[in-house]
């Protein structure tokens, strides 16, 4: 199946999903065997605005894997044309001079949407502020499915900065395609999941709670979707950041009331919500999480790209 800007998780149904996990599954033979040539012809920007370990580096790695070229910037706001006050549109209109697809990621929501656009390459969103994080999201849904062998059924408990995680709005709407959901999203009073999101599930009669005590929580659920309280995106309101870091964390404790056929995940970096006597158990999948985002993100590719 064709795709072309990948800009926000509503934009894949059921079918299409299925098929890039299938798809993922291939790529992983892929890469143990060393990776092909296929797109050496074909070259990929990243245009990174924001800071970002995982979600550049498993795009560039993903590219590189299936034979193409990379050209890059992983702090555009300072070493571009942005410096000088060119807008986004226009960086965009520049770089279709230069590459088959662009990969951005950018402090603002709706930028992509923005880039995309204007844009005759295709766009894929690699974050835009506290909106969305769609690669993120079908990577996240590709582990589950994987760890836990099915979506349908599951029961999720959303845990940290929900308000401002796009990785967990993003989760959101993709489990919302799925059957007999349910979710707790697990946060203090300040960070508690938006509005938008909550609507979105009652339309699509995804079942929701909105709780406060992760111990109530833990011994219910398949998967514990872990996330950092994002002191960036507070801003100068430093007495919230400080209200509401470390309320939950996940530790030796937190694994006696979990199921034992259950998983831990997170979307990186992690700071002290997971401690580190953690990562032995074998629930713990967030670094296999990340290794996902490889196989995932080489199939999305092939998606965009089409054919060599």
């Amino acid at each position: 199946m064709k795709l072309h800007h990948v800009v926000e998780a509503q934009q894949f149904d059921r079918p299409i999903l299925l098929e890039l996990f299938e798809a993922s599954r291939h790529m992983e033979d892929v890469v143990r065997k060393g990776g092909v040539t296929d797109y050496h012809r074909r070259i990929m920007a990243t245009l990174f605005y924001e800071p970002s370990t995982r979600t550049r580096f498993s795009f560039e790695a993903a590219m590189h894997r299936l034979g193409g070229r990379v050209i890059t910037t992983e702090n555009a706001a300072e070493f571009s044309s942005v410096s000088k006050g060119e807008t986004l549109e226009d960086t965009i209109r520049i770089l279709n001079g230069y590459a088959d697809i662009i990969v951005i990621r950018h402090y603002e929501v709706g930028a992509a949407q923005r880039a995309a656009a204007v844009s005759r390459v295709p766009i894929v969103n690699a974050g835009d502020g506290v909106g969305q994080h769609p690669t993120q999201a079908l990577l996240d849904l590709y582990t589950i499915q994987k760890e836990i062998g099915a979506i349908d059924g599951l029961r999720i408990a959303m845990v940290g900065d929900l308000a401002q995680g796009r990785t967990v709005r993003s989760l959101a709407y993709l489990l919302g395609k799925f059957h007999d959901i349910k979710i707790y999203f697990v946060a203090p009073a300040l960070l508690q999941m938006k509005d938008d999101i909550l609507e979105y599930l009652r339309e699509r009669k995804v079942a929701y709670e909105e709780e406060s005590d992760l111990e109530k929580v833990l011994p219910q659920v398949h998967v514990v979707y872990q996330t950092r309280v994002q002191k960036e995106r507070f801003g100068d309101r430093i007495s919230d950041y400080e209200k509401c870091r470390g309320l939950y964390v996940i530790n030796r404790e937190s694994l006696k009331l979990m199921r034992q056929d259950a998983i831990i995940m997170h979307p990186l970096p992690r700071v002290d919500e997971i401690a580190m006597e953690v990562d032995q158990d074998p629930r713990a999948a967030y670094f296999r999480q990340a290794q996902n985002g490889l196989y995932v993100r080489m199939a999305l590719l092939k998606m965009v790209l089409g054919s060599a």
